[in-house]
């Protein structure tokens, strides 16, 4: 079973959550990724945590890319298209962060990650679109 309260919490959450909240939780956890890259600039381990930051990062925007191409995917076309746009702008500015770091070029993504979060995420009172995007699968 799992060693702590913690382990066991994350897994039932893991289990019992939509696929919304899944996509959700990704981006916010990617966004925090950033956010703590930028918050901790002139820390000594800065390079190795953007980088794993920036590949989340780019990972979660290629499987977006990719249930987002598919004939399949439910969403009206052009939501599909401006998703398609906007994940396009996120592979510039990541591979642009990689060339030229700078604390600064990160709050774009920070942003976006979290308003898209915030659009997914069920909000009391207010009924949601029935068609979200694919649930993400895999780990991270």
């Amino acid at each position: 079973m799992y060693a702590n309260p913690v382990e066991t919490y994350n897994a039932v959450n893991k289990a019992t959550m939509s696929g919304r909240e899944t996509e959700a939780e990704v981006l916010s956890r990617a966004a925090l990724k950033l956010k703590e890259c930028q918050s901790n600039w002139h820390a000594d381990d800065r390079e190795k945590k953007l980088d794993a930051a920036l590949q989340f990062n780019q990972r979660i925007w290629s499987i977006f890319q990719d249930e987002l191409s598919k004939h399949d995917n439910p969403l009206p076309m052009q939501l599909k298209q401006d998703l398609l746009s906007l994940s396009v702008f996120i592979d510039k500015r990541i591979f642009e962060i990689m060339a030229y770091p700078s604390p600064e070029k990160l709050t774009v993504i920070i942003n976006i990650n979290h308003n898209i979060a915030a659009g997914l995420r069920p909000s009391s009172g207010v009924q949601r679109s029935a068609t979200p995007i694919k649930a993400i699968s895999g780990s991270y």
